[in-house]
């Protein structure tokens, strides 16, 4: 591998890994104004540097040069080209920002991932950034922290490159939210596991090379009866049943699929037999974390074009904006906004510290799926029958964020493990 084609971003201020970063660190570095797509407030300087801000400035080029123009038609199509838009953002180094340097990542901190996802937040639409965030946050982590050096070799090198697309097998028919009742089965034959069952809702799923399948391996207890096993999507017996249509996140693939006996070699299984379960949990900090800084910066964007319009709309001779229930409404939700936007820094900050901050993660999850729907239902009333269309994001973001309070975890999962922190629930 070349691996100057790859690698464009610093490791430390003085060390550049990525070629095309260093001017932009160094432009930052010097300047004494605020990087152009940094927010006004000083809470991002919490835990970013100048070198986040050039990584966020990189990704905002990919993004208005090779995603939006394009979003409208991949929307329209229910469809996304994910492995040529993969492989461009493989070949930036967006794929793999917080992982080993051995296996094409940038072996940087968490905060780097988040950055990434609060700049993907510009995309035109959720469903994109969502399959981003399968292959970076979802469908790799474990693999990442626990697989064998053959398994990141033939599985993660390639995803975190762009040469291969990845999809997360875990959710079910009858096992959504409640990870620990799935029912597909692998059953252990000599080198190998024969697996039978079927996954749903899995994001990425008609296009995707490989899937980090969560399966029972055996019948113990469901918390230590499941593995994580990286099964390629083109062998014998894997069927796509069908995508499906969503009412949101339309330009993401979403698929059913089904295995009929698919044999899988052992060797296969990602880190320990029977850890499945419990390496599921531990990317759900990350996973949640990830999900509530892609929705921030797409909520900003709503408010400010809700203020961009309202300004322009007349309802009796007067802008929509001069009314002080759609000012003062509009300067409620952005004060939510960076709330949250704190919530979520504090979180990280702790958490690349290597504390455990499933509690704040989860918070931070709750209040972004519901802030979601609350911004994304108010800011359309002030767009009033244009609103109801299908031109303008306001519409696209009332649709796609609904599933915040859904995939990851349902609102009401996440309010089970705050009150488990906060020892409130009956024993």
């Amino acid at each position: 591998m070349n691996s100057s084609k790859y690698i464009v971003f610093s490791l430390t201020v003085h060390e550049c890994l990525f070629r095309g970063f260093r001017t932009l660190s160094q432009n930052v570095s010097s300047s004494k104004h605020t990087p152009s797509n940094a927010p006004e407030t000083t809470v991002d300087h919490l835990i970013y540097t100048p070198e986040h801000f050039a990584l966020k400035e990189s990704i905002k080029k990919i993004i208005d040069q090779e995603i939006n123009p394009h979003v409208d038609q991949w929307e329209a199509e229910g469809k996304f080209p994910a492995h040529r838009i993969f492989k461009i953002l493989g070949n930036a180094g967006i794929l793999g920002v917080n992982k080993p340097v051995e296996y094409g990542g940038l072996g940087l901190d968490f905060s780097y991932s988040v950055a990434v996802s609060e700049e993907l937040g510009n995309i035109r639409c959720g469903g994109i950034p969502m399959a981003i965030g399968v292959q970076t946050d979802m469908a790799t982590p474990a693999l990442a922290r626990f697989g064998s050096h053959e398994l990141k070799t033939e599985f993660l090198l390639p995803s975190i490159l762009g040469d291969k697309v990845a999809c997360l097998g875990v959710s079910e028919v009858g096992a959504g939210s409640d990870v620990s009742s799935i029912m597909t089965k692998a059953v252990r034959q000599g080198d190998e596991y024969v697996i039978n069952g079927g996954k749903m809702w899995t994001t990425n799923g008609t296009q995707a090379d490989w899937m980090c399948l969560l399966a029972n391996t055996s019948d113990g207890p469901p918390h230590r009866n499941k593995s994580l096993i990286c099964l390629p999507m083109d062998l014998p017996g894997v069927h796509i049943a069908r995508q499906i249509d969503k009412m949101g996140m339309r330009s993401s693939d979403t698929a059913e699929v089904f295995f009929d006996d698919v044999r899988v070699p052992s060797k296969n299984v990602i880190g320990k037999e029977g850890m499945g379960f419990t390496y599921q949990m531990l990317q759900f900090q990350e996973e949640r974390l990830w999900a509530v800084a892609n929705t921030l910066t797409t909520m900003d964007i709503v408010i400010q074009e809700t203020i961009d319009y309202t300004r322009q709309r007349k309802i009796f001779k007067m802008p929509v904006l001069h009314h002080q229930t759609v000012h003062f409404r509009l300067a409620e939700l952005q004060t939510e906004v960076e709330l949250l936007r704190s919530l979520l820094h504090r979180a990280t900050a702790l958490f690349i510290k290597g504390n455990d901050v499933t509690k704040l993660a989860s918070m931070a999850k709750l209040k972004a799926g519901r802030l979601a729907r609350e911004l994304g239902d108010s800011c359309l009333q002030y767009w009033g029958g244009m609103g109801f269309t299908n031109d303008v994001l306001v519409s696209r973001f009332y649709r796609d964020s609904r599933l915040i309070s859904i995939g990851g975890g349902a609102d009401e999962v996440m309010l089970g493990i705050i009150c488990k922190y906060m020892d409130t629930l009956p024993k």
